[in-house]
């Protein structure tokens, strides 16, 4: 689908950089991601990591001049504390786990702020070349790295007996992820990247939505709220664009 954009962009030095620094952002976001999961306590990580949207709001409105209303700032601000309520099984945990100390916290204010910059620089990369193209690049670059970083600590023959053994699970995950992406770097060509980042960013609340259908899991009312509280800003946003 991008190979004859891809020539034509390898030829502009503006272009190549940006899918250059695109890629190598979205890597090493994603690493941050992954090891602040990896020591921390999900329950502590996961809101970090949703502080990514005022990551991108603060980005786009000061470097690339979008205009949010006063109305359009407070339902991306909903947005959000509706993910933390969702995300969130027991409020004692922030009085016992704010402390800076506490595993994982650096690793998730790091990925919150890469995933920022992966969100508006993929936005940034969507409108000034083809949003095909720049998430065929980021997603390449992802793939050679991790290629590399494998290779080099010797977890290749780990990563070739994961495909094996759950096979529907990485494939459904890559067609899906493929398909987010895909969809929000076109979202970005039509709508503000702020906006774009504030409706997307509900899939954490449709997770915790999903778990409890496909999961059986049990949400507290807290949750429930948080997860309509996230639809609904969201929904109103969305409108807002039309």
């Amino acid at each position: 689908f991008v190979w004859k954009d891809l020539l034509t962009a390898l030829a502009e030095p503006k272009a190549w950089w940006l899918l250059g620094i695109v890629g190598l952002v979205s890597f090493f976001a994603a690493l941050f991601d992954f090891e602040a999961l990896k020591q921390g306590k999900i329950a502590v990580v996961e809101p970090l990591l949703g502080m990514e949207v005022p990551v991108v709001v603060f980005l786009s409105v000061v470097f690339r001049g979008e205009y949010l209303s006063w109305y359009q700032f407070a339902l991306i601000g909903l947005v959000l504390a509706g993910i933390i309520l969702a995300i969130t099984k027991h409020f004692g945990q922030w009085r016992y786990h704010r402390r800076l100390i506490e595993k994982g916290v650096l690793f998730a204010g790091l990925g919150a702020i890469g995933m920022g910059l992966t969100n508006f620089l993929i936005g940034v990369s969507s409108q000034d070349t083809l949003p095909l193209l720049t998430v065929w690049f980021a997603h390449t670059t992802i793939a050679v790295c991790s290629i590399i970083l494998l290779l080099r600590q010797g977890q290749w023959r780990g990563l070739i007996a994961g495909i094996k053994k759950y096979p529907g699970a990485i494939i459904g995950e890559t067609v899906f992820d493929n398909a987010a992406w895909i969809s929000y770097a076109f979202a970005t060509t039509l709508i503000p990247i702020s906006i774009a980042t504030a409706i997307s960013e509900s899939y954490i609340a449709l997770a915790v939505f999903l778990g409890l259908f496909v999961n059986k899991e049990k949400i507290r009312r807290h949750q429930i709220a948080g997860i309509a509280l996230a639809f609904v800003c969201a929904a109103k946003g969305y409108k807002l664009t039309l």
